[in-house]
């Protein structure tokens, strides 16, 4: 896999969002033309992009927001895990707390609670920007 694409309509809040996570903003561009308008199968598009990765590089994260055309929005405030076709992206964390404490401060809402699974792991889902689905794992055993 090479990576993962998320649509957003703040750009830069989305940056700062994954940033807070760990990622590194790799690069942003624009794209245009014909050939994007024939990949995507969309007429007339233009779509600012920046892609993040995880400091071991292994792990890619593209945001794009569209400016042409205009984008469909569901309802992801109120989706719950169980959606056909619902994503979320899980990320591995030292101090689950602190990640929440710190994701908050950029708009992250829990889902449900930190909750204990064994002695094993604290995990927890958060709705991210633009209602973004995340989990969070601290291991917590060996």
């Amino acid at each position: 896999m090479d990576n993962v694409g998320i649509v957003v309509n703040d750009l830069k809040a989305a940056i700062a969002f994954f940033e807070e996570l760990g990622m590194e903003l790799v690069g942003e561009t624009t794209v245009t033309g014909d050939w994007v308008d024939r990949i995507v199968g969309l007429k007339e598009v233009e779509s600012e992009i920046a892609m993040m990765r995880t400091p071991d590089d292994h792990i890619r994260l593209e945001l794009s927001r569209f400016k042409t055309p205009r984008v469909t929005t569901p309802d992801l405030k109120h989706e719950q895990i169980n959606t056909l076709g619902k994503h979320r992206i899980m990320f591995a964390v030292d101090d689950i707390k602190n990640t929440v404490a710190r994701l908050q401060a950029h708009g992250a809402e829990l889902v449900g609670e930190i909750v204990k699974y064994r002695d094993i792991y604290l995990l927890c889902y958060l709705r991210g920007p633009e209602g973004i689905m995340l989990a969070l794992a601290e291991e917590i055993g060996t």
